[in-house]
């Protein structure tokens, strides 16, 4: 029997005797892949340049790589701890709600959709666009608005695979992942080759300390950060691993030691084929040392990039989607968004959701500013993460955690966290005050809405007609199986 067919008792069913809910799908390759696809996007392809030229020379630049690795590790392991006490999916959001209570988890939710997300993923996509359409009007300069039309089209392609099924788009996500492995190894092997053979002239003076301007080494940070950011994600989707207690944690340190492990070795490769300099002056680093080491094969690297970005932006849509599908269940945003399709068991209104939001600030073209404030709300949500965490120790220290990261790495990385966040407030109060005010838009919203639930009576019969025209629509059901 078809799932639009409802049971005498008003249940759809996929099947008969099949449920309607999110299926446990993902093994411990896929979410490998997952945090690896997520992790590595267009940031080790540019974020070198910004890394060398606020930390003053080669050697302290791959020291600053090395740490922002180490130190996404100490988040992610944070983060495996929160991930197997609780159960439930929503990452961020669910830690917030579990430790601190209903406001502040609203509140991530709220920007994480207001900017954060459709801030992102249209970066993302215009790398993509940008590294598609640019080798094709070299060396003239491409056409924006078609940049942004293959922005679009790749959205597009990422919203359709999420929506249509999880097992694709997992299987998506890992041969991406293989696709941007592959990339970075392409990169890595003609530099060792190189620095064997003995190519070091640009790491004879690897530490120049007249160089070193100690305002700008944070920004160096920022910038290595940036590239490793998205180690969070796997947490989204808790209630779809295999066996999450297992799952989660050795996904974590495998994915984060490899990429750790390939950054550091992709930037030793840039250095040995590319004088600082050389460095400093290119805006596409990746395609800059492919002309130089890679002649051969040069015009396939801004397809690898390509394909990178768009491996980064399908785990994006694969995990946010999820955070607010866990919202709706919990309250806090409308009940619509917390049902799945009845066949393709997708969370489809969360998933389009957001299709709009980024298709309008790629027209829009305002992303830049955007992305500033998203990297501060993004920072202060999850120090206040790692903080509730260990409130939560402090109070209640005889429930179970089947992984517990040392308290000495959860003190120092909320400790960082809460350091970058005031370095932000430090050095671009503008910027960081707008991000801070777009944050407390949303606690009005949630007192009124939320809280209270004070919304007239006519809106809420129309909120509610409506709702149940886009379930008819779009053929979604609540889940009928608790998966947390």
């Amino acid at each position: 029997m078809e799932g639009s067919q409802a049971k005498e008792d008003g249940e759809p069913r996929a099947r008969d005797g099949e449920a309607v809910h999110l299926r446990r799908e993902i093994g411990l390759l896929p979410a490998v892949c997952f945090i690896i696809g997520t992790v590595v996007g267009s940031g080790i392809f540019i974020a070198p340049k910004g890394v060398l030229m606020n930390s003053g020379s080669v050697g302290l630049s791959l020291l600053v790589w090395a740490l922002c690795g180490m130190l996404s590790l100490f988040g992610a392991l944070c983060y495996a701890e929160l991930g197997t006490t609780f159960t439930k999916s929503g990452g961020h959001y669910t830690y917030l709600l579990e430790t601190l209570g209903p406001l502040p988890a609203f509140l991530r939710l709220w920007v994480e959709f207001l900017f954060i997300r459709p801030a992102v993923a249209s970066y993302v996509s215009l790398a993509f666009g940008r590294y598609v359409v640019e080798p094709f009007f070299a060396p003239c300069e491409a056409p924006m608005a078609l940049i942004r039309v293959v922005s679009l089209l790749g959205v597009t392609f990422v919203v359709a695979i999420n929506c249509w099924s999880v097992t694709m788009a997992s299987r998506t996500q890992v041969t991406l992942t293989f696709i941007k492995t592959f990339a970075l190894v392409l990169i890595i092997v003609p530099g060792v080759m190189a620095l064997t053979k003995g190519k070091t002239e640009n790491f004879q003076n690897g530490f120049e300390v007249e160089a070193l301007r100690l305002d700008r080494l944070p920004l160096a940070f920022y910038n290595g950060l940036y590239a490793y950011g998205g180690w969070f994600y796997l947490n989204f989707i808790t209630e779809e691993v295999i066996n999450p207690n297992r799952t989660i944690p050795l996904a974590i340190m495998c994915s984060m030691v490899t990429v750790t492990v390939l950054y550091v070795l992709v930037n030793v490769s840039y250095y040995t084929m590319m004088t600082p300099a050389e460095l400093l002056v290119s805006d596409a680093v990746a395609v800059t040392f492919a002309n130089r080491a890679l002649q051969g094969v040069s015009s396939i690297i801004p397809l690898l990039v390509a394909l990178s970005c768009l491996g980064a932006l399908n785990g994006g849509f694969f995990s946010s989607p999820r955070m607010l599908f866990v919202g709706a269940r919990e309250g806090h945003w409308p009940p619509i968004f917390s049902m799945i399709h009845i066949r393709r068991h997708t969370p489809l209104p969360a998933v389009l959701l957001l299709y709009p939001l980024v298709a309008l600030m790629l027209i829009n073209g305002e992303i830049q500013h955007l992305l500033s404030f998203a990297s501060f709300a993004r920072w202060f949500f999850i120090a206040l993460a790692t903080l509730g965490m260990l409130i939560h120790r402090y109070r209640f220290p005889l429930q179970a955690r089947p992984f517990q990261v040392p308290l000495a790495i959860a003190v120092t990385f909320t400790v960082v966290c809460f350091f970058i966040v005031g370095l932000s407030l430090y050095s671009d109060p503008w910027n960081t005050g707008r991000s801070f005010a777009l944050t407390l838009t949303g606690v009005p919203v949630y007192y009124v809405a939320v809280h209270r639930r004070r919304l007239p009576p006519r809106c809420r019969w129309m909120f509610n007609y409506c709702s149940k025209q886009l379930q008819i629509l779009l053929e979604v059901a609540q889940q009928e199986v608790k998966t947390y």
